[in-house]
């Protein structure tokens, strides 16, 4: 399907609604306007990916004829919503320049695109997953390739131009016997940033809470790279981790809600789908989430705020929450 170029500032429907406009849901007529506010704030909320039936009449009220055309074109409705989403698929592979030019061209001028890094770049041993093929349980050649990384990944990023959001590099937990301990991380780590291009925004996400150390956070501070407050099976929550010396070192910040701790992101799934509304509430990530948003205000840093599926399950609506805490705050504060 071909998506037309918009001119700037301008937002079509996608198919022929019959000259009439599509209806505005509850949801976009309470959240819309207050998304929009915090956005010029710098604080951005949105979700770890996009293309959920089980949003439809509380984010999507077009009329898609397919569950093909709705996954290939509702990200121009999403944009109408929300001012940021986590293209959470480029873990799984190297952006192709065509897909990320087509995400330029259907969004506003105000969205931003943040992107995982392809995981080809951030693990050290490939999972037994039937995805990798012959490469899968060994080692993996390319673990932190500065050159690879800029030639396969950014190539096709700077398709975005300046609605590239973070770049966010996920590493999954480095076992005791992977040879990974935190002084052998931070200086494979200080050696990639310090070759990598600097003008993109870069961040990371560990799965080691051992790892959440002084020298962890000086070492992106050396860098001007972003920490990922997280909530994740075997992290502390983001409400702890917010209250850690030093766990802001860049002038922006990126926040994943992901993972109640314990739980497993399978035991999420088969608890939370079809995603159609909140099955659990978990006070600590919204206040963690809250807290954070004010931080970043009172500091003046840009902040990304993606909320999942599997943390509470409906992500718009865990936002919906986080913005009524917002709203709650004393108005001196803001």
């Amino acid at each position: 399907m071909r998506i037309r170029k918009l001119p700037h500032g301008t937002q079509l429907p996608l198919f022929d609604t019959g000259g009439e406009k599509p209806p505005v849901s509850s949801y976009v007529r309470t959240n819309a306007d207050r998304l929009r506010r915090w956005a010029e704030r710098g604080i951005s909320f949105g979700t770890s990916s996009w293309k959920y039936p089980g949003w439809q009449g509380m984010v999507y009220t077009r009329a898609y004829p397919s569950q093909r055309a709705f996954e290939q074109t509702c990200l121009a409705e999403y944009a109408t919503v929300f001012p940021t989403v986590c293209a959470d698929f480029a873990l799984y592979d190297f952006p192709n320049p065509r897909t990320m030019e087509m995400m330029y061209e259907e969004t506003p001028d105000h969205f931003t695109i943040s992107l995982k890094v392809t995981d080809r770049i951030t693990v050290k041993r490939y999972p037994n997953l039937p995805r990798h093929g012959d490469q899968a349980g060994k080692e993996n050649p390319d673990f932190l390739n500065p050159s690879l990384f800029t030639e396969q990944f950014l190539g096709p990023v700077r398709e975005l131009k300046q609605k590239c959001g973070a770049v966010i590099f996920e590493f999954s937990t480095f076992s005791p016997g992977s040879g990974i301990t935190l002084p052998v991380f931070l200086r494979i780590l200080d050696a990639f940033f310090a070759k990598i291009p600097k003008e993109f925004t870069y961040s990371v996400e560990i799965r080691n809470s051992e790892f959440l150390a002084p020298d962890y956070f000086a070492l992106l501070r050396s860098h001007g790279v972003a920490h990922v407050l997280n909530n994740w099976t075997r992290m502390p929550g983001i409400d702890e981790q917010i209250r850690m010396a030093n766990v802001l070192p860049a002038s922006f910040a990126v926040v994943r809600a992901l993972l109640k701790p314990g739980r497993t992101y399978q035991q999420a799934v088969e608890f939370f789908q079809p995603y159609d509304a909140i099955k659990e509430v978990n006070p600590g990530i919204r206040s963690g989430v809250a807290t954070t948003a004010m931080r970043c205000v009172q500091e003046g840093k840009k902040l990304y705020a993606y909320m999942n599926n599997r943390t509470e399950g409906n992500s718009p609506k865990t936002i919906e929450a986080i913005l009524d805490i917002l709203d709650s705050y004393p108005v001196e504060k803001l």
